[in-house]
């Protein structure tokens, strides 16, 4: 009987990540949390050995084929259909030239070259199926949002999912090695909404970069980004569209001012994203909407921006809000903390795990700005309140760093690849 050698660490991994690139500026169009997640991950993977290399969608011919964002990590970029144009939902008619392009890519090099395929959201799940299939290696996928869970939890005026998309992240599950969740509310959600594998589903709790989201000094933070010295700063971080649910916010403002005029003379609500998804149809809503309120002159719209500089906004913030519909982690909610401003969330998916509720910040029941509003003065009018929040949230925050998640993710690899060599053991068993 011949037994292969089990592989503890995968040597090269290729990580799948069709509709976003890694590159892209988070906040803005398709880019968001996951972007955060893929890039973190993927560097500090590469630091304890494992090579990765990103595959996305070219969306300009201004950058070349292959990136090197960091030692051991290469962005590959892959075309499939026109630069520009192509919306999310315009993608699937393009996963057979994406997919045409990875393979031909390992096609290449010499056979196992890469150990496995990690794919993120359901378009690179279906690309990495084809993959794992022609390679022989596991997959694991990365759901980050679901479409059964996102139809479940619409705010108002946005659009249902396709039917199309439920059944390939259906398709996913089934073909995928490991399905990987954010917390145990989402694996019991793709167990329980998708019949996945529960012996096939893994949590890996999600991460902060606690080098660059750190606590400093709130008055510097301000006069950096041009914010009043004095008073309250409410902050809203994100892509603009209906399941972030900014307006709520805006809403909140005009009851607390309606319910306490002096507020209008210390408080600034600054909201720091672009456009995306069901938002784009309508990128002025929000600016219109203050100013139907009649708050207009207390909001601040600001362009998504770069990490070092969106940490100077979680310094020179009261709290943070994120009103959310749903939310797989929401990784807004642990930088926020581990820069020692408290947070103020929707009950929601994974913001039940990203925010220790009393202790780091305060979660919502519902999305009623009424009840927003009531909770904001709360925090607004007590310093002591916001003083033992921010201990909380810096204690809180620290218990996710991004090594520790890379290294749960590596034994999830290895869990994978062991499960393979055992098959094929088996299957040279019987057939000899």
């Amino acid at each position: 009987m011949t037994v292969l050698p089990v592989r503890r660490v995968p040597q090269r991994i290729a990580v799948l990540s069709v509709h976003t690139s890694p590159l892209h500026q988070p906040g803005t169009g398709d880019a968001g949390g996951m972007n955060v997640y893929i890039v973190e991950l993927a560097k500090r993977m590469a630091a304890m050995g494992t090579e990765v290399e990103i595959f996305t969608r070219a969306t300009t011919g201004v950058l070349p084929p292959v990136v090197e964002l960091a030692d051991g990590v290469k962005v590959r970029h892959i075309s499939a259909g026109p630069y520009e144009g192509l919306s999310k939902e315009d993608l699937p008619a393009q996963l057979c030239a994406f997919t045409s392009g990875v393979l031909r890519v390992e096609a290449r090099r010499e056979p196992g070259y890469f150990d496995l395929v990690h794919s993120h959201y359901w378009l690179s799940g279906q690309v990495g199926w084809l993959a794992k299939e022609r390679w022989g290696v596991p997959l694991v996928h990365s759901m980050h949002t679901m479409a059964r869970v996102k139809n479940a939890f619409l705010a108002e005026g946005d659009v249902p999912e396709p039917s199309s998309r439920i059944i390939g992240e259906a398709q996913v599950v089934a073909a995928s090695d490991r399905l990987v969740a954010n917390t145990d509310d989402e694996a019991a959600q793709l167990v329980g909404l998708y019949g996945a594998d529960s012996d096939r589903v893994v949590t890996v709790q999600p991460g902060v970069n606690l080098e660059l989201f750190r606590p400093g000094d709130a008055a510097e933070a301000r006069a950096r980004l041009g914010l009043p010295v004095d008073g309250s700063v409410l902050l809203f971080v994100g892509r603009i569209q209906p399941l972030k649910s900014p307006d709520i916010l805006v809403r909140a403002t005009a009851r607390m001012v309606a319910a306490d005029p002096s507020l209008r003379g210390r408080l600034t609500v600054a909201i720091v994203g672009g456009p995306s998804g069901t938002g784009c149809a309508s990128p002025a809503h929000l600016s219109d909407l203050a100013r139907s309120l009649g708050v207009a002159d207390l909001v601040r719209f600001a362009p998504a921006v770069p990490q070092p500089e969106l940490a100077d906004w979680f310094r020179a913030a009261c709290v943070t809000v994120v009103p959310s519909y749903n939310e797989s982690f929401g990784l807004v909610a642990l930088e926020s903390q581990a820069c020692g401003t408290p947070v103020v969330a929707a009950a929601v998916g994974g913001l039940t795990t990203a925010v220790q509720h009393g202790q780091s910040g305060l979660l919502v029941a519902g999305h009623d700005p009424d009840t927003y509003a009531e909770v904001l003065r709360g925090v607004v009018d007590s310093p002591r309140l916001r003083a033992e929040l921010a201990v909380g949230a810096l204690d809180h925050a620290v218990r996710f760093g991004w090594s520790a998640t890379a290294a749960r993710m590596l034994d999830v690899y290895t869990g994978a690849l062991d499960e393979r060599v055992s098959e094929l053991v088996k299957d040279r068993e019987l057939v000899g």
